[in-house]
């Protein structure tokens, strides 16, 4: 069996591994300190049920190799978490239908804010009849050596919002790339923080709110708590946006782009903002605030801001919604075309072809083998490269259609555009 092959019945295990029979799945897993490089030993961990709001439906101990295991029926047949607990804070890494080991990893905690780093910062305003619904990311950076989580639990990530604005919800992700509801902490005056372990490399903070639009025009005075950072002002093209040195940047996803360099922190900064868009889908995600909300650390995933303008589909509306998939789809496709008819195998078979001669024959296959084995090796990084990208698509698309935080429309129409991918690649 070639690699391809090999990576194309994985995948389809993984795709199909919802449609099969309700029983016990078994995931074995470790513990590990990033900080330390050590095993994590001793570490309470937890299994993480998605549905149903984030319920642990499981929980063991590390030994002393960091080594844990659960058995639970929900292991293989729906996307899961593991969570590991160190020190008070929470370590969050998923899992999804088809895995048998997992690795999280936990680190050392630093209270020093010179441990992040705030580069990014988005905003999406949405019009919505009488109010304006605006959206806010901002992208943080944790490059501390050795590598340590930044986390307080009275709250290391402060933001303010706009006078008259109505906070609807508040997101939390790190480099796992889920994104987990957060509680906020109201600080008074509009001031709020979160307690969130965030991780060595690229986290996420999200969340949004209303404000009055009276007559379809207001003028929004966004306050900047951190410096320096890049802001990407973003709005439906129907919508007219201006700001002291924000500079047209041009339209992608059917969204018009704004940008403005180096704001001074704890300042405001005035954006006028007019006209009519359809309303967002907002699907009631706010509502799950409270039952999502997890304690201080709670983990999960990470968008890169820079990547902003090519991703506006998934970043739309609600802001805070993470960036989740479903296997079942693949699943489908792989049950209508079985994996053994899979294009792309037969530059192998060329060394069969008929030569006038047993010496020619001879020296053409060891000419041609080199050349066919090359493009194969291209051919395979090239489609696992692909697998794994689909892979991590689908599996955030079902965590936000279990979630509830998608539409039904919206989801059909994510889920065809996985299939098609899907397709091509069977197709080879």
């Amino acid at each position: 069996m070639t690699l391809r092959t090999t990576r194309l019945v994985l995948l389809a295990a993984l795709v199909l591994a919802p449609f099969a029979g309700i029983r016990a799945g078994t995931i074995h897993g470790t513990v590990k300190n990033g900080t330390t490089g050590k095993p994590g030993a001793g570490i309470e961990v937890i299994l993480i049920q998605l549905q149903g709001g984030m319920q642990p439906v499981a929980n063991t101990q590390s030994n002393a190799q960091g080594e844990f295991a659960f058995d639970n029926p929900g292991l293989g047949a729906q996307p899961m978490l593991v969570r590991a607990v160190y020190r008070g804070i929470n370590f969050h890494q998923p899992v999804p239908p088809g895995t048998s080991t997992v690795q999280v990893e936990i680190f050392e905690p630093s209270k020093d804010a010179k441990t992040i780093e705030v580069p990014s910062h988005v905003v999406i305003f949405q019009p919505n009849g009488a109010t304006l619904t605006v959206g806010e990311e901002y992208g943080i950076d944790n490059k501390s050596q050795p590598p340590q989580a930044y986390f307080r639990a009275d709250g290391n990530f402060e933001f303010v919002l706009p006078d008259n604005a109505k906070l609807q919800q508040v997101a939390a992700s790190g480099p796992a790339g889920m994104p987990v509801v957060q509680a906020p902490i109201d600080k008074g005056k509009s001031h709020y923080a979160i307690a969130f372990a965030f991780r060595p490399g690229q986290n996420t903070v999200r969340y949004s709110y209303e404000l009055p639009y009276p007559g379809n025009t207001a003028t929004v005075k966004i306050p900047t708590v951190y410096p320096g950072g890049r802001l990407l002002v973003v709005a439906p093209p129907t919508v007219q946006v201006s700001g002291d040195g924000l500079q047209a940047g041009g339209q992608e996803q059917g969204m018009n782009l704004y940008g403005r360099e180096n704001l001074a922190a704890n300042s405001l900064y005035a954006i006028n903002v007019s006209g009519t868009a359809p309303p967002p889908d907002q699907n009631d995600g706010g509502q799950q605030q409270g039952r999502d909300a997890p304690q201080g650390g709670g983990e999960s995933g990470g968008v890169n801001i820079q990547q902003v303008p090519g991703r506006l589909d998934v970043l739309k509306w609600p802001v805070i919604i993470g960036f989740v998939g479903i296997f079942a789809l693949g699943g489908i496709l792989l049950a209508r075309r079985p994996v053994v008819a899979v294009a792309g195998e037969a530059p192998v078979e060329t060394e069969n072809v008929p030569v006038p001669s047993a010496q020619k024959t001879k020296a053409s296959a060891a000419a041609k083998a080199p050349a066919a084995s090359a493009a194969l090796e291209e051919m395979d990084t090239a489609i696992g490269t692909s697998l794994d990208s689909l892979k991590e698509r689908l599996f955030r698309l079902e965590l936000r259609h279990q979630a509830g935080t998608i539409s039904e429309e919206e989801y059909a129409q994510e889920r065809a555009r996985a299939q098609k991918v899907l397709r091509d690649l069977v197709r080879g």
